[in-house]
C-alpha cells in the first residue's frame, strides 16, 4: 500500500469509529432524560440536563491540558481509552445508579477533551497541504452518519410508545454499549506514520524517538505542548478564528438541543410532534453528510479556497433562522411540558421545520468542514494544540448557550446566532485571505487547499 492510500485508509477508519462511537452516544443523549423521566427505581435521582452541563464543563477545562495527554501516551491509545470511557457512560443505562451516572459524565468529559484532540492530531498527520480539505469532508462525512442512524432507531423503534419499559431500556442501552465498544476496538486498525511527529515535539525528531521511553522525555513533550497551547491562544490567527469557532458551539447547543425541543412542544403539528424530533434529527444527518461529502470531494477541484463553502454556510443558516423565526411559536424553547399552542408569523409547517433541521445540518458541516481544514494547514506541526483550543472555545460556547436556552425566547436565541455568525464569517474570511497570501508566496496553487 502507497503512503497516500495509507493515509487515506487511516481517514476512513478514523471516520467509521467516531461513526460507531457517536452512534452509541448521540442517541443516548437523545433519549436519555426520556429514559430518565420513565426509571420507576426511586433511589436515581440523576438529569439528563444536569449530566450534560457536567460533560460540556469538565470538556472545557480538560481541553486545557488533553495535549499533553496526548503527548505522552499518543493519538492512537488516547482514542481508545476515551472509547473506552464512553462505552462506560452509556452501560451505565443498563442498571442507573445516580453516583455511577454523574461521574460517568465527569470522567466522559475528560475523555471527550482527549479523544478530540487526539482526532484533529491523526486527522493532521495524515494529510497535506494538498489533502486536507479532502481528509476533512471525508471525516466529518463519516462522523455524521451517526446522527442518521441513531434518529433512524429512534423515529422507528420507539414510535407511540408512551412509556419506556426496562426491558427495553436495557435492550437498547447493551446494544449502544457494543456499538461504542466496537468504534473503541477499530481504533487499533490505524496504521502509524513513520515520519509522524507527536504533538508538542520539536523538528528534532530522531533524537526524540530514540528516547521516547524515557519518562523524562515524555514529560518534556506533555510541558512543551501545554506551553504551546498557552501560545496558540494569544496569536492573531487563533483569536480570529476563535470567534467562528465560538459561532459552531453556539450552534451546535441550537440544532442538537433546542431546536429539538421546539419541535416537539408545538401542539399544532397535530400529535406528531414527538416523532418529529426523530425526523428533525434525521435530516440534520442527511445536511451534514451531504456537505461533508460535497466539500471533501470537490475541495481539491475548487479554486477559490475555503471562503465560497463558510458563505455558502452562512447564507443557508440565516435562511435557516429566518424560517424558524416565522414558523416557529416565540415560546417553543421554554414551553412547560404540556406543549404551546401558540402560532408565530405563519401556522406552523411541519414541511418547513423538518426542511429547516437538514438547512442547520448543511450549514454546520459548512463550517466545520472548513475550520478543520484551516486548523489542519496552518499548525501542521502544531496539531493538538490547534485543536485542544478549538474545541475549547466550542465547547465553553455551547455550554453557555446551554445555560441560556432554559431562559431565552426564541427570537433572542436566533439573534445571538446571527450576530455572533456574521462576525465570525468575517474573521474567517480575514484568516483565509492571509493563508492564501502566505501560500502564494511560497508559489503554491491556492486551489489546492
Amino acid at each position: 500500500m502507497s503512503p497516500e492510500s495509507k493515509k487515506l485508509f487511516n481517514i476512513i477508519i478514523l471516520g467509521v469509529s467516531f461513526m460507531f462511537i457517536f452512534t452509541a452516544f448521540q442517541t443516548c443523549g437523545n433519549i436519555a432524560q426520556t429514559v430518565i423521566t420513565n426509571l420507576n427505581n426511586t433511589d436515581f435521582h440523576g438529569s439528563g440536563y444536569t449530566s450534560m452541563s457536567i460533560i460540556y464543563g469538565v470538556f472545557s477545562a480538560s481541553n486545557l491540558v488533553s495535549p499533553s495527554v496526548v503527548a505522552i501516551v499518543g493519538p492512537q491509545l488516547s482514542m481508545v481509552v476515551s472509547g473506552i470511557f464512553y462505552s462506560l457512560y452509556i452501560a451505565v443505562f443498563i442498571q442507573p445508579a445516580t453516583w455511577a451516572f454523574y461521574t460517568a459524565s465527569v470522567f466522559i468529559g475528560i475523555a471527550a477533551a482527549v479523544l478530540w484532540t487526539a482526532q484533529g492530531n491523526c486527522l493532521t498527520v495524515n494529510s497535506d497541504e494538498n489533502t486536507i480539505g479532502r481528509n476533512s469532508g471525508v471525516f466529518w462525512a463519516l462522523l455524521q452518519s451517526s446522527l442518521f442512524f441513531g434518529n433512524l432507531y429512534i423515529y422507528f423503534a420507539w414510535q407511540g410508545k408512551t412509556r419506556i419499559s426496562e426491558s427495553d431500556r436495557r435492550t437498547v442501552f447493551i446494544a449502544l454499549t457494543v456499538i461504542s465498544l466496537v468504534g473503541t476496538v477499530l481504533f487499533f486498525l490505524i496504521r502509524k506514520q513513520e515520519d509522524t511527529k507527536a504533538p508538542g515535539e520539536e523538528d528534532s525528531a530522531n533524537e526524540i524517538l530514540r528516547d521516547s521511553s524515557s519518562a523524562q522525555t515524555k514529560m518534556t513533550r506533555a510541558v512543551a505542548a501545554f506551553k504551546k497551547s498557552i501560545k496558540l491562544s494569544f496569536t492573531k490567527e487563533i483569536l480570529l478564528l476563535s470567534v467562528t469557532t465560538a459561532y459552531t458551539g453556539l450552534e451546535l447547543t441550537f440544532f442538537s438541543g433546542v431546536y429539538g425541543t421546539c419541535i416537539g412542544a408545538v401542539n399544532r403539528f397535530g400529535g406528531e410532534e414527538k416523532s418529529l424530533i426523530g425526523l428533525s434529527g434525521i435530516f440534520i444527518g442527511v445536511g451534514e453528510i451531504l456537505g461533508g461529502g460535497i466539500f471533501g470531494l470537490l475541495s481539491k477541484k475548487s479554486r477559490f479556497g475555503r471562503n465560497p463553502v463558510v458563505m455558502l454556510g452562512i447564507v443557508v443558516h440565516f435562511v435557516a433562522f429566518y424560517l424558524i423565526f416565522f414558523n416557529m411559536p416565540n415560546d417553543a424553547p421554554i414551553a412547560p411540558m404540556e406543549g404551546t399552542d401558540a402560532v408565530a408569523y405563519m401556522i406552523p409547517s411541519k414541511e418547513v421545520a423538518i426542511f429547516c433541521s437538514f438547512l442547520l445540518g448543511l450549514g454546520d458541516s459548512c463550517f466545520n468542514t472548513q475550520l478543520l481544514s484551516i486548523l489542519g494547514f496552518l499548525y501542521s506541526e502544531d496539531s493538538a494544540p490547534a485543536f485542544a483550543i478549538f474545541k475549547f472555545v466550542q465547547s465553553i460556547c455551547a455550554a453557555v448557550a446551554y445555560f441560556y436556552s432554559n431562559y431565552f425566547l426564541l427570537q433572542w436565541q436566533l439573534l445571538i446566532m446571527v450576530v455572533v455568525g456574521f462576525f465570525g464569517t468575517m474573521t474567517f474570511f480575514t484568516v483565509e485571505w492571509e493563508a492564501a497570501a502566505a501560500l502564494g508566496a511560497r508559489g503554491s496553487d491556492y486551489g489546492s487547499i
